[in-house]
């Protein structure tokens, strides 16, 4: 017995329909785009349908950064970084990285801690790069175009503020290019201590650049952009340390994670070493002006000359001291 044949149904369930349907969609479907790139380029959102886009693009960022955003830890100090290859290249500040050859522990987004060596940088710019020596394919993301970024284009940064915490995930926040040159790109995302050496994303979730430094205002968050890693991967690699100009130094390691401004290293033979300074001394006055966080004692050490003796008072335990330390020169 055979089996009748189904005929095809007028109206709202026929072919006809069904071709009218698809066209219909290949057309709403660039029209979607257009629309969501027309939210992002907007100076300000024009309603709840582009916030809706920009917080959907943030997630596609989000989901491709997290994984791959890291917490550098260098004895007790600490910032954070990104790797940017499958066998583990990190880019990160170079005053997190410091000297070439250090042993590193690479914390990553689901709290994996894995080994890694300090590699070069570039101290004038503050680029710095560290490698994960254990063996294994890392999830990594794209190095974008900083020059190309554009005065009020949104972007992401994503760090550890305040150093790694067991349980959270690298906090990401949401803000826009407000100054792009070929050394610096400052934005308006929100940084803390222990984001230093952290990324920032463009929303086509490609690294436009690494933090490094705070100022005082919400608005003041410099990064380096990342075509400086590109242009000098090479040497990075080779762990050459270049560009820094000879200055005034004291030899300490400082832990922006901490709330006061905490020695988390002394250097061997340095100014601070001779002048009795220990590893978890926190430093509350320099040159007789009290230090807050670890920004200030860096500033008031620039001001001074290698070779000036300056008084300096620090917390050791419940013990407070008066020591004085002589500044040195950092050799080029």
């Amino acid at each position: 017995m055979m089996t009748p044949r189904r005929k095809a149904l007028p109206g709202p369930c026929g072919p006809r329909f069904v071709l009218a349907l698809l066209l219909s969609l290949a057309f709403l479907t660039p029209a979607r785009a257009d629309s969501r790139a027309l939210a992002l380029e907007r100076a300000v959102p024009a309603g709840a349908k582009d916030l809706r886009a920009i917080q959907d693009q943030v997630k596609r960022v989000a989901a491709k950064a997290l994984p791959c955003t890291v917490c550098v830890r260098i004895g007790n100090a600490f910032g954070s970084g990104v790797i940017v290859s499958k066998d583990g290249y990190v880019l990160t500040a170079g005053h997190i990285s410091g000297e070439p050859n250090r042993d590193v522990r690479v914390i990553l987004s689901d709290g994996r801690t894995v080994a890694g060596k300090t590699l070069g940088s570039d101290v004038g710019i503050d680029s710095g790069m560290v490698r994960i020596t254990d063996e294994g394919v890392w999830p990594f993301v794209e190095m974008g175009n900083a020059s190309k970024l554009k005065k009020g284009q949104w972007c992401v940064a994503l760090g550890h503020p305040n150093g790694y915490k067991h349980g959270r995930p690298p906090v990401l926040r949401l803000g826009r290019v407000l100054e792009n040159k070929s050394r610096i790109i400052r934005t308006g995302c929100a940084l803390v201590g222990g984001d230093s050496g952290g990324p920032l994303f463009d929303l086509d979730g490609k690294v436009i650049g690494i933090h490094s430094r705070i100022g005082t205002s919400l608005t003041y968050n410099i990064h380096v952009p990342v075509d400086t890693y590109r242009t000098t991967w090479d040497r990075l690699v080779k762990s050459e340390v270049w560009g820094g100009p000879s200055g005034p130094y004291i030899g300490v390691v400082l832990n922006p994670g901490e709330k006061e401004c905490k020695i988390a290293e002394v250097e061997k033979n340095s100014p601070a070493e001779k002048a009795g300074l220990r590893p978890d001394d926190v430093v509350i006055r320099f040159d007789k002006k009290k230090i807050a966080a670890f920004e200030d004692l860096i500033t008031l050490i620039h001001k001074h000359k290698p070779g000036d003796t300056v008084p300096l008072e620090v917390r050791r335990g419940k013990e407070v001291l008066n020591l004085k330390v002589i500044v040195g020169k950092r050799a080029a």
